[in-house]
């Protein structure tokens, strides 16, 4: 899943894309490099990040799915909380909806549903302008998991069928270096679960604390944490810099496809 950011204010590449030249430009370039979804967001869900409206948001996302959705073949996701962006936005072309809410929003679980499109639904402590200010938990991996599992049982109470959610522990949402290291070797835990897991990890904080890199520096510990959440069972990564990761997946998967550990030389 490669991401597209439509905002001003995003935490890695705020004001690059928010044009839609620029946008249908990186789309393409990131279809090219080997993205299978393309998560196009118009709000930055960034620590300390201003909510915005929605009329400003749909003015922001609608066009470039139109776009996209007209020049290539490729699944496109919105990244949103509000039921009305992921109404327009998937009569536009989009054919899932990311949010980091987890349809915790009046109505979002119901207009998901009446929808048909699957959902990602993430984990977060908190809302992104005060989740980062101590955040605490008395087991990290086992509030996650019974969080998310309990939202799945009340979107499905809902009518979205099973098989259309996925889970996201939300790496980064009101959580601190240690929370995230603990979801990060716990992952198969969530995915046990039976749901598709989708990890988010792709130059956050938590990988500068660890390597000491500012945001465009951090592709290297980006990679390394992709490899371990794909050992860990995720089944969908979210990425800013896809051709790097498609290498670092080739790779994996060709030292998998082996079967057995690698012969020493």
């Amino acid at each position: 899943m490669g991401i597209l950011n439509v905002t001003p204010d995003s935490f890695s590449d705020g004001g690059r894309f928010d044009r839609l030249d620029a946008a249908l430009r990186h789309a393409e370039a990131m279809c090219g490099a080997g993205a299978d979804i393309i998560d196009i967001g118009g709000e930055s869900t960034r620590p300390g990040a201003v909510p915005v409206s929605e009329a400003e948001e749909l003015q922001r996302v609608v066009p470039v799915i139109e776009a996209l959705h007209s020049r290539l073949e490729v699944e496109i996701s919105i990244d949103t909380s509000k039921p009305g962006v992921m109404r327009a936005a998937v009569e536009a072309g989009a054919g899932l909806v990311n949010d980091v809410n987890a349809l915790r929003a009046p109505g979002a679980a119901e207009m998901v549903a009446a929808l048909g499109v699957p959902v990602c639904l993430m984990h977060m402590q908190g809302e992104p302008r005060t989740m980062q200010q101590s955040p605490r938990y008395d087991d990290v991996v086992t509030e996650v998991r019974d969080f998310l599992l309990a939202r799945a049982e009340s979107c499905m109470a809902a009518g979205i069928p099973r098989d259309h959610i996925w889970l996201d522990p939300g790496f980064g949402f009101g959580k601190t270096l240690a929370h995230n290291l603990a979801l990060l070797r716990s992952l198969p835990t969530l995915c046990e679960t039976g749901f598709p897991v989708l990890v988010g990890i792709s130059r956050k904080s938590m990988i500068g604390m660890l390597t000491g890199r500012e945001v465009a520096d951090r592709v290297a510990g980006s990679l390394a944490a992709a490899v371990l959440a794909l050992e860990g069972g995720a089944r969908i990564l979210r990425v800013h810099d896809v051709a790097e990761t498609r290498d670092a997946l080739r790779v994996w998967e060709a030292v998998r496809s082996i079967g057995g550990p690698p012969e020493r030389v």
